[in-house]
């Protein structure tokens, strides 16, 4: 159980979270939103709620707290006061890593969250709670939420102290935020759709859309898919003359291959382009740790560095070199450091090279990109719109 206040940061969600509560503690419901670490942390990871798809929104923690919660309701601890949970064997690691993958947006999800990165960041954001959400068994792998951050305590206007149990309110609440993100997302996706087919007409209308999601405020993930179509649309109208001698020299078209999912660990390369061998690189930084950590990884290997900044590629490069000089301080390692940024596309090359693509009469190729590649990186497909039709419909319902 609970006995401290918390101070809780509102944001545009926190009131949906509010609601919720009020439907299970009526009177109580800010006392109990107050008084869970829990519900403290569910709070600060729902910021992204209500800012559309271009906020990061990420389902890993979400949902590792959801399917053991999900279970603990499942198997009647909450219903049945009588069942000891702390006598409980605990829930399959398999079953638990299948039932997140079901949800929206689950797909592709690891066992990171389940194993650690929920309780790590937990504890960042509650250090003196000392316990954590979720209790694993590693030799055995089995999983249990743990109770005590379920039991609420309350002190009641009549003076006494009420328990009450947070379990269904939180699957309400992570529902809820699912449904805002998925509504965002199908939104995002259904704009893609109608700029591919009305932007022939009107390509400022595109060009606008584009540009929008090219801004500082949009999640990195949509900057990286958002480049790439544009750079491989771009990319795609160019050929080079490549043979193994001059006697069966042929002309190639120029092609982009996305390397993996974003923040992957892919070794720094976004990006590879074919038959010239250059890697691309998506950064939203000017550090220049950040820079030649990449190229170190390949091995100082030249790289084109997609920089989400307005800057002109020569101020970018100045910034890069002048942080690089303090920190070396040694010409001979900054220039070789220095020869290997083989080339900076700024938004402005990026937007340049978007209206060229629909002057070319490519833009559907830039749009459809977007929308596949969206799909992969978000973990969704065209079944999950069913998946929540409704804002009050629950994911256990499934």
């Amino acid at each position: 159980m609970m006995l401290n206040k918390y101070v809780i940061a509102e944001h545009s969600f926190t009131e949906s979270i509010i609601d919720i509560l009020k439907k299970y503690f009526g009177d109580y419901a800010l006392d109990v939103f107050e008084s869970s670490p829990l519900l403290g942390y569910l709070n600060s990871k729902t910021k992204s709620a209500n800012r559309g798809s271009k906020a990061r929104g990420s389902f890993a923690n979400h949902y590792a707290l959801y399917v053991v919660i999900d279970d603990y309701i499942k198997n009647g601890f909450l219903e049945d006061q009588s069942k000891s949970y702390k006598e409980y064997e605990g829930a399959r690691f398999s079953d638990l890593f299948a039932r997140q993958r079901e949800l929206p947006f689950g797909s592709k999800l690891q066992n990171h969250a389940l194993n650690s990165r929920l309780n790590d960041e937990f504890k960042k954001f509650y250090p003196a709670v000392g316990i954590q959400p979720i209790v694993r068994d590693v030799s055995t792998q089995r999983y249990w939420i743990h109770e005590d951050l379920l039991q609420v305590s309350v002190r009641r206007k009549d003076g006494d102290d009420a328990i009450y149990n947070i379990a269904p309110a939180i699957i309400e609440v992570i529902d809820k935020y699912v449904a805002v993100k998925l509504a965002a997302f199908e939104m995002f996706i259904e704009t893609c759709r109608e700029i591919s087919k009305i932007g022939e007409k009107e390509p400022q209308q595109a060009i606008d859309f584009v540009i929008g999601q090219l801004q500082s405020n949009v999640d990195a993930r949509v900057f990286e898919i958002v480049s790439y179509a544009v750079l491989k649309a771009s990319y795609g109208q160019r050929t080079v003359w490549v043979g193994e001698a001059k006697e069966n020299v042929a002309e190639e078209g120029l092609v982009l291959y996305k390397t993996g999912r974003t923040n992957a660990n892919d070794g720094g390369i976004d990006f590879v382009m074919k038959p010239l061998g250059r890697f691309f690189q998506v950064t939203e930084t000017i550090d220049v740790k950040k820079y030649f950590l990449d190229i170190d990884k390949v091995q100082r290997f030249p790289i084109t560095f997609v920089v989400k900044s307005t800057d002109d590629a020569a101020q970018i490069l100045e910034a890069i070199r002048t942080q690089a000089v303090a920190r070396y301080k040694i010409d001979s390692v900054v220039n070789s450091y220095m020869s290997a940024v083989e080339e900076i596309i700024n938004v402005k090359d990026l937007v340049i090279a978007f209206e060229e693509v629909v002057k070319a009469g490519r833009l559907r190729d830039v749009m459809d990109e977007i929308m596949v590649q969206s799909k992969v990186e978000f973990n969704y497909s065209d079944d999950d719109s069913s998946a929540l039709v409704e804002d009050d419909v629950s994911l256990l319902d499934l």
